[in-house]
């Protein structure tokens, strides 16, 4: 195994483990709720990557970047501030497993956005995929008697969110920098608002939850950088397998410690998913197997 691939895989690992263990870290910020907690995440967060897109000398690239590359990042900017909402709104009130679905679904969901959007092909395999998929969706909306809303806007808005980031031509850490800088002016005028209202929780339950609060921005974009530096030295198919670590850990959190109910028809709906991602992970090792035997033999 060369140099690269084995720090891509350590990197690749730490990111998805830092994902993993948020469901009990987000919970330590209560009383603060989801979007002052989010406010912090971007404003703390944007301060760490300036200090990272500095050392690592990018500022430059921000002089070169097209109106149509700006207005990319912002759509980006966007769809991980929902994003994250939704999901720390999800933890700190008893819905990891929903979030967990969602992060399940995340990569059946960029194969069919890959086909809406980018008019991609869908081989037999992936055809299945997304129809087990879709039957698990079903199954699980008529056990909870509605659609599982937690799920599909973590799914959507990840997949919606890579979907842009696959056309954006600047460096990973200097557009997860731009994203946290253009949403930084809405978290601070809003935690300006909450504190102008007397509703902020920042500063007003001791020094240990305020510091905790700070560190919520450095526990966003150390994953961030984390997964942009093995995005960098592993194959897709790699990088879409260890995806697999964060759902999982989070799915055990919730019913392990969060003991959150998960009756017969739940488990249906979570089994369909995984034969779902059986189904496509197969498919997707095959095809790159396939892809180095065709590329070895043009070269013998």
């Amino acid at each position: 195994m060369s140099e690269d691939r084995k720090s891509g895989l350590l990197f690749g690992v730490g990111a998805y483990l830092c994902w993993g263990v948020f469901p009990a870290f987000f919970p330590l910020l209560k009383p603060a709720g989801a979007g002052e907690i989010l406010a912090h995440r971007i404003v703390w967060g944007f301060l760490l990557l300036v200090v990272v897109v500095a050392v690592v000398r990018r500022m430059g690239d921000l002089r070169t970047m097209s109106g149509r590359t700006w207005l990319l990042l912002a759509a980006a900017s966007a769809l991980i501030s929902v994003n994250w909402g939704i999901y720390v709104y999800a933890v700190n009130n008893g819905h990891v497993v929903d979030a967990a679905l969602g992060y399940f679904i995340n990569p059946l969901v960029t194969v069919a956005l890959g086909l809406l959007i980018f008019r991609e092909r869908l081989n037999r395999a992936q055809f299945v995929a997304l129809a087990i998929a879709v039957l698990a969706v079903v199954v699980l909306t008529v056990e909870v008697g509605t659609p599982p809303y937690i799920g599909l806007g973590l799914a959507l808005s990840f997949g919606l969110y890579g979907a842009v980031k696959k056309v954006v031509p600047v460096d990973p850490r200097v557009s997860v920098g731009v994203e946290a800088g253009l949403a930084t002016p809405f978290a601070v005028a809003y935690l300006v608002m909450l504190h102008v209202t007397g509703h902020a929780a920042f500063a007003m339950h001791g020094g240990q939850h305020a510091v905790l609060m700070v560190v919520a921005g450095f526990v966003t974009a150390l994953p961030l950088l984390l997964f942009a530096a093995a995005a960098q030295r592993l194959p897709l198919v790699t990088m879409g397998l260890l995806f697999y670590l964060t759902p999982a850990m989070q799915l055990t959190w919730g019913v392990v410690v969060g003991h959150e109910p998960m009756p017969p028809a739940r488990w249906l709906g979570f089994g369909l998913i995984w034969t779902a991602l059986l189904v496509f992970s197969v498919d997707a090792i095959r095809r790159t197997r396939a892809d180095r035997r065709a590329t070895a033999q043009s070269l013998a």
